[in-house]
């Protein structure tokens, strides 16, 4: 259970920074700066998702 629960949040996260984010440099700047944050806002959804993978793997091997 507490898996899905994590998986949920970590897609909650990504989805949060990709699209509130997303959207409020649109609404802020325009498209071309949108378009112009998401090359920052992608790699960092990455890290993020790298980061948690890592972690994920780490835990198993330990076995919580």
């Amino acid at each position: 259970m507490r898996g899905r629960t994590d998986r949920q949040m970590l897609w909650l996260v990504l989805g949060g920074l990709l699209f509130i984010g997303g959207g409020l440099i649109f609404l802020i700047y325009g498209k071309w700066a949108l378009v112009t944050g998401l090359h920052c806002l992608i790699p960092g959804a990455g890290l993020i998702l790298f980061l948690w993978g890592l972690l994920s793997i780490i835990e198993r091997w330990v076995g919580d």
